[in-house]
């Protein structure tokens, strides 16, 4: 385990859905200890800021109909409905920064970086990619829910790009369908190349 996440002006810190179905114990998909992750979140997010560091803050936004929802075919229960309180940010997590909307449409939404359009499989991305650029960023730090979607898919989309990329492994919770996902998805981001600290 590595010491501390550092940050500096070229460093993005993504804080991955920290919303209430998620860390929420009355959220639709509540992940097990989700709400643990948002002081992490938010010490990393002013450790971050103070260092000039970007932070952004990426979620769910999905239609009430889509099928990436179990009643519309996919395997999720309904979730993250834009504009409603399950799609809030958690009300304890200290917003201040930018803001990226993924799933918005007919989606799959795991990765920060880009959705899988369900009804032709085109993949699209969120605008996550254009904003590093603008900022020059050129290192990633990662906390957030779940670890095994939306954290690995977004860290193994970064290790794509390009990024060198550091996963908090105090501010992440997995949903853990099969017991030892959560595990096995750090084990896949660490193999890719990524330090988890």
């Amino acid at each position: 385990m590595a010491g501390p996440a550092r940050y500096d002006e070229r460093t993005a810190l993504l804080v991955v859905d920290v919303q209430n179905d998620f860390a929420d114990p009355a959220g639709s998909l509540y992940v097990q200890g989700g709400e643990e992750v948002v002081a992490v979140a938010n010490r990393e997010a002013a450790r971050a800021r103070d260092a000039g560091a970007l932070v952004v803050y990426t979620r769910d936004w999905h239609p009430a109909e889509t099928p990436h929802f179990e009643p519309y075919g996919g395997i999720w229960p309904v979730h993250c409905v834009h504009d409603t309180w399950g799609a809030e940010f958690h009300p304890d997590l200290e917003v201040d920064g930018e803001q990226i909307h993924k799933a918005t449409g007919p989606e799959d939404g795991y990765s920060a970086f880009s959705v899988q359009h369900l009804p032709t499989g085109e993949v699209r991305g969120t605008g996550l990619d254009e904003l590093l650029a603008k900022y020059d960023v050129r290192r990633i730090v990662v906390v957030g829910l779940a670890t095994d979607y939306c954290v690995r898919e977004t860290a193994l989309d970064a290790l794509r790009r390009g990024y060198p990329v550091e996963v908090v492994g105090e501010g992440i919770r997995a949903v853990d369908l099969a017991p030892g996902d959560g595990d096995r998805a750090l084990a896949v981001v660490e193999q890719a190349g990524a330090v988890v600290s």
